[in-house]
């Protein structure tokens, strides 16, 4: 086994203002109201940290700044940290165009998240959103260790990540099949990559289930609730995978193939609850 090659990170170079503004989730909304507007996946993961004035919010992978400007907005105190000089430069040309907001409520660091710069038991809401997919499995699990350190007892960890690997992995096979069968192959590749954004092929290095985002989070000493989601559907889409899809979304099992988005809510336990690394 190469550990080498499993101790590797993606370079913060793959990450440029082209990324941010074509690629990243959000970036329609981000382009196209400087910021003041959430996309629908985001707004729904910052609607689960239920930020509130005065309190102390992380947010891990603060990409162009948009999560820390509705923090803000809230009257909390914001703090943003990514290893991406660009996204540092956006993060704070978008926060300071907040208005009403006191001096120091936001802050932009570009840091690691394996290394995060503030002291233990400091944030009430500690945030991931679309980060887990890019951190090798090695980087998530000390990503995860850090967050516990800085968050309070009583705080919240929030994440975020998609797509859910197995909708990839033994869904979207499935799917494809009918589509191809009601004619509409063509749009439908044969890798799921290829599907969305084409950059994401390269940069998504450890995608998520429900089961094993659960598992990371536990590894690392939370306790968390995870659920999955799926994005608004076309429902044009004939007799044959309207009937798989309420197959699909009715219940578990088929729901943990077929749900795109996983998400979750993690309370901080004891240390000793952490489990130690895998070789």
């Amino acid at each position: 086994m190469n550990h080498d090659r499993e101790r590797q990170s993606l370079p913060s170079t793959l990450y440029t203002e082209e990324y941010f503004l074509t690629a990243c989730e959000g970036y329609t909304e981000f382009t196209t109201s400087e910021g003041e507007h959430l996309s629908r996946r985001l707004a729904a993961a910052f609607a689960l940290a239920e930020v509130r004035p005065g309190m102390q919010i992380l947010d891990v992978g603060c990409g162009r700044g948009e999560i820390l400007r509705h923090c803000a907005q809230l009257g909390a105190e914001a703090y943003g940290i990514d290893y991406a000089a660009v996204a540092v430069r956006m993060s704070q040309t978008v926060v300071q165009a907040v208005g009403g907001v006191a001096p120091g409520r936001t802050a932009v660091l570009q840091a690691d998240a394996k290394h995060l710069p503030f002291p233990a038991n400091y944030f009430d809401r500690v945030l991931m959103f679309d980060v887990v997919e890019h951190l090798y499995p090695w980087e998530l699990h000390q990503a995860m260790l850090e967050v516990h350190r800085v968050l309070k007892p009583d705080g919240r960890f929030i994440v975020h990540t998609a797509p859910n690997v197995w909708y990839d992995r033994y869904a979207y096979p499935v799917v494809r099949l009918v589509r191809r069968l009601m004619g509409q192959g063509d749009q439908y590749p044969k890798d799921p990559r290829q599907f969305g954004v084409a950059v994401n092929q390269h940069v998504h290095v450890n995608e998520q289930s429900l089961w094993s985002l659960r598992r990371a989070l536990r590894r690392a000493g939370f306790k968390p609730q995870v659920w999955l989601d799926s994005p608004p559907q076309n429902r044009d889409e004939g007799v044959v995978l309207a009937a798989l899809r309420l197959l699909a979304f009715g219940a578990p099992p088929f729901r943990w193939f077929f749900e795109r988005e996983v998400f979750a809510v993690a309370a901080k336990q004891p240390a000793s609850n952490i489990q130690p690394a895998r070789p």
